[in-house]
């Protein structure tokens, strides 16, 4: 119940009892093992692991878990029978040529790479040992290593940027200035900061020089991999046993925070931030994923004001500004928002920012909600002009011009072509049939709304529209139908006036908008 409700402190107390009253209890001491590495109580989760060992009770994860704990303490031989096991488990068997190629370098027993070479060419293993290969190479300082760090690092997607302030740290340690700053040849805010370290001859944290800090590079890896499948507690435990053997390496507790908020941990996850400190070339995104966690956990006042200082601060970016403005547009504070965007709008984005008939799109929808639509069109025109081609702008526009009777040609015109460019978007769907009911066409009109409705079952303005149709078509208990399933997500004036339809029947009064 403790663990739940995100009281770990206090859960990690009562399963350390419950172990302790019956330490032959393979479900407690499997439970106590899993909450211990979610919650971060290693002592915990290491009593489990080895209760369940006495048993010879072991699951895969409570393996990886003394695997990872081998590597910590350089026990090289307890590490190699622990991978031995694991090869004999056989369900994530892949991950051996890697353990035994660190365990190798760690111990300093045999060639690394070799030992690298039962992964084969193809099948699982295959990524995985191309990319420890080039880890390895650079922490073995061979000749080779830089050309095949930037070609892992390449093909790593984003993880490659890790990668290379890994490699740089690694080379900065050894005064191999020219080589550590060859590996930053990306401009990311990562980048740019590693770079400034090095310039400034301070250490990169999170370098990749040892067997634990390999090792826990496979964790992340696989924590990444997996938590793409669903298999959350498994990935959790990976992220979590990165953390362990590689404290320093903001990946590991980005994707510890991550794999947390998706279990509904949104307050767990933003502690394990607190790991990062401010001077690691990640900072900037653990800031922003602590802004997007608070955020999502109904914290909103405490990530408005980290954004709010984000976007004040010196050196701040058009993405400042359009998280901020972002923020303000979920807590219903439009005219904020508006303005927000509209200081995005003035920062060039770079190479990752907003065009600008986005931002003025943003500008626009935020006016309109804000009440000021001779603002709102001004934006919503402009955004036009820039992007004549995207259906979402067509649309917004569109509908905007159509629900306040303002050029109801142009709006028709504006809807069509939106969904001619979008023909499977429901709420463009929705659209062109709301235009086509308003001009009487219900025989046109009904269908689409229809098609609209089976695509978006949920959306109340799609399903009041419908409603509306039926109503004026003359099929009141269909109408009656489309306006119940729309009440169900309806708040505020919506549902009063709803309801009020379901009561009476349609009115010129009640007539969506």
């Amino acid at each position: 119940m403790a663990a739940l409700q995100g009281a770990n402190d206090q859960a990690s107390a009562r399963y350390a009892a419950a172990l302790a009253a019956a330490p032959a209890d393979q479900g407690i001491a499997t439970q106590a093992m899993r909450h211990g590495v979610i919650a971060g109580n290693w002592r915990l989760a290491l009593d489990g692991a080895r209760a369940l060992e006495r048993q010879n009770a072991l699951p895969i994860d409570a393996r990886f878990l003394l695997t990872a704990e081998a590597f910590r303490a350089h026990d090289w031989r307890g590490a190699r029978a622990q991978i031995d096991a694991i090869e004999r488990d056989q369900s994530i068997g892949f991950t051996v040529p890697v353990l035994r190629a660190w365990l190798a370098y760690g111990a300093q027993e045999g060639d690394p790479l070799a030992a690298l070479s039962a992964a084969g060419a193809n099948g699982p293993a295959a990524g995985y040992a191309a990319e420890h290969r080039a880890l390895l190479l650079v922490a073995l300082g061979r000749p080779e290593a830089q050309a095949e760090m930037l070609a892992a690092a390449r093909s790593a997607g984003p993880r490659g940027v890790r990668l290379r302030i890994g490699a740089a740290g690694l080379y900065a340690g050894r005064h191999q200035r020219d080589a550590a700053l060859a590996m930053l040849d990306l401009d990311t805010p990562a980048t740019r900061s590693a770079r400034a370290l090095i310039e400034a001859g301070r250490p990169v944290p999170g370098t990749m020089g040892s067997a634990e800090a390999g090792v826990g590079e496979l964790m992340v890896r696989l924590a990444l991999d997996l938590g793409g499948q669903e298999m959350s507690q498994l990935s959790t435990l990976f992220a979590r046993l990165a953390t362990r053997l590689d404290p320093q390496s903001a990946e590991a507790w980005l994707v510890t925070a991550e794999l947390l908020a998706r279990q509904d941990q949104q307050a767990a996850a933003v502690r394990v931030l607190d790991n990062v400190p401010a001077s690691d070339p990640f900072a900037l995104a653990v800031r922003d994923t602590r802004i997007r966690l608070l955020s999502e956990g109904d914290q909103r006042e405490q990530a408005l004001t980290l954004a709010r200082q984000a976007a004040e601060g010196r050196g701040a970016t058009q993405a400042d500004w359009l998280r901020l403005g972002q923020l303000y547009g979920e807590m219903s504070r439009q005219r904020e928002a508006a303005d927000a965007f509209g200081r995005a709008l003035t920062l060039g984005g770079g190479e990752d920012g907003q065009e600008e008939w986005q931002l003025q799109l943003m500008r626009g929808s935020a006016l309109d909600q804000a009440g000021d639509w001779a603002g709102a069109r001004a934006a919503l025109r402009r955004a036009y002009a820039l992007a004549p081609a995207q259906p979402f702008v067509l649309n917004y526009l569109g509908y905007a011009l159509l629900v306040r009777n303002e050029e109801p040609a142009e709006a028709e015109r504006l809807i069509r072509e939106a969904h001619r460019l979008a023909p499977d978007n429901a709420a463009i769907t929705d659209s062109l049939g709301w235009a086509l009911y308003h001009k009487g066409q219900l025989a046109e009109a009904i269908p689409l709304l229809e098609q609209a409705a089976q695509a978006e079952a949920a959306d109340v303005e799609i399903n009041e529209h419908l409603g509306d149709a039926y109503y004026a078509a003359g099929r009141h208990i269909e109408a009656r139908f489309a306006w119940r399933a729309a009440s169900v997500y309806a708040e505020g004036d919506a549902a009063t006036r709803i309801n009020a339809k379901m009561d009476r029947g349609l009115t010129p009064e009640l007539a969506a908008r």
